[in-house]
């Protein structure tokens, strides 16, 4: 018992502590998911797009090679500015904890 509601000591104390594991799986699962090719070219044929597969398409079997960089581009923000976010909200926790 910590002296209210079951919902609100969820909110208030289990969410505030497993939010980092969390947010960390979820960049676990993500990177290597953008960076897939061969996999969803083999199960989902020529049809599905994925930003892997746009990738390199647009590298090795189109020769665009701006548009591949400006895929590139985009995938690496994607990837970086969560992560970097991350680290800063995780550092200013520490810092007021400290």
């Amino acid at each position: 018992d910590l002296g209210c509601p079951p919902i609100s000591a969820f909110w208030k104390i289990t969410f505030p502590l497993s939010l980092p594991g969390v947010v960390a799986g979820c960049f676990l699962v993500f990177i290597p998911v953008t960076g897939e090719f061969v996999i969803p070219d083999l199960l989902g044929g020529s049809d599905t797009l994925m930003i892997g597969k746009t990738l390199w398409s647009e590298f090795f079997n189109n020769r665009d090679w701006p548009i591949a960089s400006a895929v590139a581009v985009i995938l690496l923000l994607v990837l970086v500015v969560p992560i970097v976010v991350f680290q800063n909200l995780e550092t200013r926790r520490a810092e007021r904890e400290a």
